[in-house]
């Protein structure tokens, strides 16, 4: 069986950096919609509109939990994906952040299958979101990122000596 290889190709770069500002641009636009940057709660395309009901919502998703734990279980993951976002988009370390990016959605992608059944992960595109960071992870370069930037650096200085 044969396989194509597309490592060096423009439409693997293009497609990498495609991948990679999708996924660092939705981790951040959720955040955003969980502090109101896109409009309150019943607005269109709004699904928090604060960050209570954000944790409300993560509430549901983690009923086994204590109430107490909630708070800090939503801090930790918005942080975490403010940090991936900006990670990604910037294209800094990129294979360790889609990786991560990777499991964070593995977590919410069972949360959410668990809560509210498998339908809820399939309407937001979890698995895509899963099989995506994956397969950026597995990438050997990114275009327009601070890891190329740092590469090729790099190799012009070793060039100078």
């Amino acid at each position: 069986m044969s396989t194509i290889t597309l490592k060096d190709s423009k439409f693997a770069n293009y497609s990498s950096l495609l991948l990679r500002m999708g996924l660092g641009v939705g981790f951040l636009s959720a955040v955003a919609d969980r502090f109101g940057l896109w409009g309150a709660f019943g607005q269109p395309n709004v699904d928090w509109g604060n960050f209570s009901r954000f944790l409300e919502y993560t509430h549901t998703l983690n009923w086994y939990l204590p109430a107490g734990m909630i708070p800090l279980l939503g801090i930790v993951a918005t942080g975490a994906e403010i940090l991936l976002g900006l990670l990604l988009v910037i294209g800094w370390r990129t294979r360790t952040a889609a990786l991560l990016s990777g499991v964070l959605l593995s977590i919410f992608g069972v949360a959410m299958t668990l809560s509210l059944g498998i339908k809820a992960p399939l309407n937001y595109a979890v698995f895509t979101g899963i099989g995506g960071s994956l397969l950026l992870a597995s990438c050997e370069g990114f275009a327009f990122s601070v890891d190329e930037f740092l590469v090729r650096r790099s190799a012009h200085r070793l060039a100078e000596r």
